[in-house]
This record gives C-alpha cells, sequence and structure tokens, in this order.
C-alpha cells in the first residue's frame, strides 16, 4: 500500500507530497523550508529515494536541492529543464523505481515547456496516484503566461492537449494530485474540491468537456495580473537555491528603525491591521501576517531593498521570515519586537506614531449621505469588472505605488475584497496630506449598504 501525505503551503496556495511505501518515499515539489518535510520523514520513519519536481517553479523558491542533498536522494527535474546544477533529467516515459513503487514521468507542457506529470505505480505496475504540478488542476489548469507573451497561445493549446492526455492514458481511478490552485496565482482560472479522480476531472475539467477553441479562449480571456515576485522565482530556482535561514533577525533599536525609514529602507509592521491604524510609525508598511501577507508583500517589494521587520513578538517575526524565504527574501536588515509605543518611544498623541480611522461599508454610505467622498477600489481588474463602489476611483494595489500621485489628497476612503489588500493600500497612502480611512469590510457588504453598482466608473 502507498500513502500519500499532503503538505498544505496555504500562504502561497500550494501543496507539497510525500508518497511511501512505509520504507521508502517520494518527495514531489517541495516548499523551501525543507523543515516541515525533514520532521515529517523523521515521524514516518521513512528515507527519500528520489525528490521529484514537476516544473521549474514560478510562483515560489524550491527546496528540492537542498533536501536532496541533506538527504542524498536523486534530484529529479524534467528534461530540458536548464538548470544550472547537478540533477537526474526525466525524459517523457522514464520510469524512475523507488522501494516497492515506481514512478513514471509524463510530458505535460502547458505551464511550462519543461513541465512533466508523474504517475505513480505500484508493485504490480497499477497507476494509483498522478503528481500533476500546474498541469490538471482542480476544476482548472495552471496558467499559461509566466514563460512570455509570444508562448502563451501555443502554450495554452499544450495545456489542453496534456490534459487531455492524461485523461487518456490514466485510470479514471487515478488520484490527482495538483501542486497548484488552492488560491494560487498559478492556477489559470479558479479551481474547486480539495480531492479528485481522473474519472471526476473529465466530467468537470474545461480541458477534458470543452472543444479546444473554447477552452484556449476562456484560458485566455481569464488571465490577469500576477504577482510582481514570480519573476524573480524561476532564475532563483534554475541557479539552485541557497540552503534556507530561518533564524531570527539581528535586532534593531527604535532609533535605528526611523532612520531606515528615512532613508527609503522597507520597514514592515507585522501587527492584526486595526492595531496598525491605531497606530505606526510613518512611512512603515502594515502587512498583517496572515495568509495574503507573503503574496501581497513579495507583489510590491523592491527585491534587494533592505527590509526591517516590526512584529509583537519573536515568534511573529520568525513566522514571516518562513515566509518571505519561500520567495526568496534571504536577507533580512533586522527586526524591532514588542510594543509598538516603546518601539516609537511615544504614542499618536505626541506625534512619535501616525494613526487613521477605520470603517466599514455601512460606514462609508452614511458618509456618502454627507457629501462628496474619494473612494479608492484597491481590486484587481477582474474584480473591477464585476462591479464596484458607485464612483470610486481603480487603482489595483499592485499599481499603487506607481499611481499614488493619481490619488487626490485630503480624506480618502480605501476597499477591497476583504480588507486585506484595503489596509496595505492605507498604510501606503499614509502620508501628510491625507486622512485616509481603512474600510475593513468584506465587499459583499457594499450591496448591503446600498454602494455596489455593475458599472462603477459611471458615477
Amino acid at each position: 500500500m502507498i500513502d500519500i501525505v499532503t503538505i498544505e503551503t496555504t500562504s502561497l496556495g500550494d501543496r507539497s507530497y510525500l508518497a511511501t511505501d512505509g520504507t521508502t518515499a517520494v518527495v514531489v515539489d517541495p516548499q523551501r523550508d525543507i523543515d516541515r518535510v525533514l520532521d515529517l520523514l523523521e515521524r514516518l520513519g521513512v528515507d527519500v529515494s528520489l525528490v521529484l519536481e514537476t516544473h521549474v517553479h514560478n510562483d515560489y523558491v524550491t527546496g528540492g536541492l537542498e533536501l536532496a542533498q541533506r538527504t542524498g536522494a536523486r534530484y529529479v527535474l524534467p528534461a530540458d529543464s536548464h538548470v544550472e546544477f547537478d540533477h537526474t533529467p526525466a525524459g517523457d516515459g522514464d520510469v524512475l523505481e523507488a522501494g516497492a513503487f515506481a514512478v513514471r514521468a509524463i510530458h505535460t507542457p502547458g505551464h511550462t515547456h519543461h513541465h512533466t506529470s508523474y504517475a505513480l505505480q505500484n508493485g504490480e505496475g497499477v497507476v494509483e496516484a498522478v503528481f500533476t504540478g500546474g498541469s490538471l488542476l482542480f476544476g482548472s489548469t495552471g496558467r499559461t503566461d509566466l514563460v512570455s507573451p509570444e508562448d502563451t497561445v501555443g502554450l495554452t493549446h499544450d495545456q489542453f492537449r496534456s490534459a487531455r492526455r492524461l485523461a487518456a492514458e490514466l485510470p479514471a481511478s487515478t488520484a490527482v494530485y495538483p501542486t497548484h490552485g488552492f488560491g494560487s496565482f498559478c492556477s489559470a482560472t479558479p479551481t474547486s474540491g480539495d480531492s479528485s479522480t481522473i474519472g471526476e476531472q473529465a466530467t468537470t475539467n474545461p480541458a477534458l468537456t470543452q472543444a479546444e477553441t473554447d477552452y484556449v479562449q476562456t484560458l485566455l480571456d481569464g488571465l490577469d495580473a500576477y504577482p510582481a515576485y514570480y519573476a524573480h522565482m524561476g532564475p532563483a530556482n534554475r541557479r539552485g537555491p541557497d540552503p534556507v535561514d530561518l533564524s531570527m533577525p539581528a535586532p534593531v533599536e527604535p532609533d535605528q528603525v526611523r532612520r531606515r525609514i528615512a532613508g527609503g529602507e522597507w520597514v514592515v509592521d507585522l501587527r492584526e491591521r486595526n492595531a496598525f491604524a491605531a497606530g505606526h510609525l510613518a512611512g512603515s508598511y502594515g502587512f498583517e501576517l496572515s495568509d495574503n501577507f507573503v503574496t501581497y508583500l513579495g507583489w510590491l517589494y523592491h527585491y534587494g531593498t533592505p527590509l526591517t521587520l516590526i512584529g509583537q513578538s519573536e515568534e511573529q517575526v520568525l513566522a514571516a521570515r518562513r515566509e518571505l524565504a519561500r520567495i526568496g527574501i534571504d536577507h533580512l536588515a533586522g527586526a524591532a519586537t514588542g510594543d509598538i509605543e516603546a518601539i516609537a518611544g511615544g504614542t499618536v498623541a505626541d506625534g512619535a506614531l501616525r494613526g487613521y480611522r477605520v470603517s466599514d461599508f455601512a460606514g462609508l454610505a452614511e458618509r456618502t449621505r454627507q457629501g462628496p467622498v474619494q473612494v479608492l477600489d484597491a481590486r484587481r481588474r477582474d474584480e473591477r469588472a464585476g462591479g464596484g463602489v458607485r464612483g470610486s476611483q481603480h487603482i489595483p494595489l499592485h499599481e499603487l505605488a506607481e499611481r499614488i500621485e493619481e490619488v487626490p489628497t485630503g480624506e480618502v476612503w480605501v476597499y477591497c475584497g476583504s480588507g486585506y489588500r484595503a489596509s496595505v493600500a492605507a498604510s501606503v497612502l499614509d502620508r501628510p496630506g491625507r486622512d485616509v480611512v481603512l474600510v475593513n469590510d468584506s465587499y459583499s457588504a457594499a450591496a448591503d449598504a446600498g454602494l455596489a453598482v455593475p458599472h462603477p466608473d459611471q458615477g
């Protein structure tokens, strides 16, 4: 019997897997923080034979190379991955033995040119599962625009054919184990479900139910912006990432934090969004430590800029460091922990800290009845296309820093889909001359407040 253990990375919407016969294990698409895998191996009492990558990842820095080096396992990547380190290339049809079972490489281009899925075969040669990476997802497929604009249409056709190949060659009972699709921006369209089989996907997945032309057009129409940090992931994975460092950054004194902000460095406050609004260091950025943290910080951050963290505790800072390591932000300039008033040496009242108001859509509705007010929508374009607050200005969060001069000075209310992106946008906007109000609310409440309209740009 082959057991498959899922290792969730919810903050990036990804999964890694460990398959074992009770003695030997195979690890698929491991994340950078391999201590989770090493702990699992020790707990199960198994040894790793193979570390498999379905593709050179664009959304995170892999832990595969370090895991293989630490365990002595063979590091397997698809043929034509063009990486700069020793590995075992897996070509289409290659079978790799691992204890009492084996995996067969199936070339499934689409997410990338070299993308490869791995069919897991038991000792009798029966396929029990397939690790599909960014190919066949639950109710969707991986996006096809991460290689280059010139390749996108061709890769989309490839993705269709790859999904069809998996469905044609594998038994309907085959369990499907994708890496992406649980909130990851690597998914072309929203996914559905937490588990599935080839047979189930044959009746629900657009790649298997639509004609090729319809599938291709739907996927291309659904592609929207993806995080800017993706540009750094592929090159880092091809070079071979350095061993991960999850240690506590050096402590930073309060006066140093202020000097770093004044010098144009990034100072990121990890506290809850309401706590940040109540009082924070002027010029710092509020990125509440949650599942959204690393995606949006990575999207806005300029790689190489010195980065200092402010947290309530060392545990909070260490959790943030783990998240940042997953997207290759390794060199932290330091951290300050504890009470924000102690770090700042004062309060909002005496000017040592800045603060802004927090409200909801009902509060915004009340404010609009008093007279015109500037409202900023920080959601993505695909969300805006479904409607927004009447008369609101639309600047997606990931464009705000470059377009901040488009936002008028004075009072501005900021909203998004749930409050998280609005809280980050509010921290970017909160500078002298602006009176920011964070709408910390679900967008669904905008309709109840009478604010939501299908065409918000029409007034």
